[in-house]
């Protein structure tokens, strides 16, 4: 198949892009979950190139790693010498460095290039194998005060200053003693220390900075160190600030480990490529949107419009933020000809509906659309022939916690409420009269849940 106005036989121009080139030294993990295989696919996904010197081969799952054989250094060192020759490197991330001669080898080639560094301290693997000598631990205090940023978790914040976080404070010690050492700036990671938020923060020797996400429910989490200090390292290869790129990296992390990769026998992986699949999933969103708005056009749902308008939100399947569904840009209103959208579809069109969507994401990750209708008598009969239970909740009462807002706290309380995942929820406290909304996973699933809804108030009219 020849593309419409090109010739076959025509050459045609090439059109070259240039990403900045970011080079990681690490070992390789042959369940491709962490090491040189994660961090390749963040940095792609980052927009970057990745160029890669592995340090030693790992054979290893998801379960666990089985065995470990470290490459001499003559061979890292013609890796790293290879791409350094050849390459305009803005970027450099260490990983899996395993022996002294290695981590020395590999502080030698950082403090020769200009790039900036990110040196992921990795120590243990996620599933409690030693990935260092212990003998090498010492070696790395040269290669931190080499470093742009050094990202240790607890327990390895512990080995490299003898303070080990166990809350904010000493985590922001621990920071100041990396920064000491000689590094540019310090990121001590929350994600070992117990709580129900993840706290990570950035230490530099002007700042400090706090990041806060609540803590995922899984284990899942093979790979995380390697794909945030690569996220990192690819937006300073994009020049981005140290503290935006750390924002950026740290946002990545939250969702790579919720939208995680079932993959193996053992907990899984990070979803390296989480936020490029999201933006890949915006076209396919607006479409289903549109399809629906269509259908209740052309279905005339003006009986279930309420006063306040209707709106249909559409979430991408990795949607965090009300910025990350599409809406109807204004409303769906009741006009003389039937139901009317008054603009198109765009994301970051819709506040209520959006957010309710997305608290009710948090108990099943796999609703995917949500509709606002009006709520009577007539409604309310028909709610009872849905294929799935209908929830009740009150907005208008205070919010407990107050960190969560009441539409978050009301659908909390409306899925306890029912068994399994409700197809409609009824908000009898909204500040414009009752409203009912409608949840599915697929278009077509929401489309029928309201037509159930619009023939019964159509036949009670």
């Amino acid at each position: 198949m020849v593309s419409a106005g090109i010739h076959p036989d025509m050459t045609r121009q090439e059109a070259p892009v240039e990403p900045p080139v970011v080079l990681t030294i690490a070992g390789s993990d042959s369940g491709g979950g962490a090491g040189i295989q994660a961090d390749l696919k963040t940095i792609e996904a980052g927009g970057a190139f990745g160029t890669s010197a592995i340090t030693s081969v790992t054979a290893q799952n998801t379960t666990g790693v089985e065995s470990t054989h470290v490459l001499p250094t003559d061979e890292i060192d013609a890796q790293c010498e290879a791409v350094l020759a050849d390459f305009d490197v803005a970027a450099v991330k260490t990983g899996m460095l395993a022996t002294t001669e290695v981590v020395e080898l590999v502080t030698d080639q950082v403090r020769d290039t200009a790039a900036p560094t990110v040196v992921d301290p990795v120590m243990v693997a996620a599933s409690g194998d030693r990935l260092l000598a212990e003998e090498a631990e010492a070696a790395y205090a040269d290669l931190v005060a080499e470093s742009t940023l050094v990202t240790p978790n607890a327990d390895e914040a512990g080995v490299l200053t003898d303070v080990t976080p166990e809350r904010e404070a000493e985590a922001r010690e621990a920071g100041e003693r990396l920064v000491q050492m000689g590094a540019d700036a310090a990121l001590v990671k929350g994600g070992h220390v117990p709580g129900d938020a993840v706290v990570d923060v950035l230490v530099t020797a002007d700042s400090v900075e706090t990041f806060r996400h609540p803590r995922v429910d899984t284990d899942a989490t093979h790979g995380s160190g390697c794909a945030l200090s690569s996220a990192i390292a690819a937006r300073l290869a994009h020049g981005d600030d140290l503290d935006e790129a750390v924002g950026a990296g740290v946002d990545l992390l939250a969702r790579a480990v919720r939208y995680n990769l079932d993959v193996g026998e053992g907990p899984g992986a990070v979803h390296h490529a989480v936020e490029l699949r999201d933006r890949a999933a915006r076209d396919d969103t607006t479409e289903a949107v549109e399809g629906i708005v269509q259908s209740f056009v052309d279905l005339n749902v003006a009986p279930l419009v309420p006063e306040v308008g209707t709106n249909v939100a559409g979430a991408t399947p990795y949607a965090e933020r009300p910025g990350e569904t599409a809406a109807v840009d204004g409303r769906i209103t009741r006009t003389l000809s039937g139901a009317r959208p008054s603009r198109g579809v765009r994301f970051g069109a819709s506040t209520n509906v959006a957010r309710l969507l997305l608290a009710a994401r948090e108990r099943d990750p796999r609703l995917r659309f949500a509709v606002n209708c009006r709520y009577d008598d007539s409604v309310a009969s028909a709610l009872g022939d849905l294929d799935r239970p209908v929830g009740e909740f009150d907005s208008g009462e205070a919010a407990e916690p107050a960190e969560t807002s009441a539409v978050e706290r009301g659908v909390d309380t409306a899925f306890e409420s029912v068994d399994g995942t409700p197809a409609a929820l009824v908000d009898r406290g909204a500040r414009e009269g009752p409203l009912v909304y409608l949840l599915a996973r697929e278009p077509d699933a929401l489309v029928d849940r309201t037509l159930t809804l619009l023939e019964a108030v159509e036949s009670a009219e």
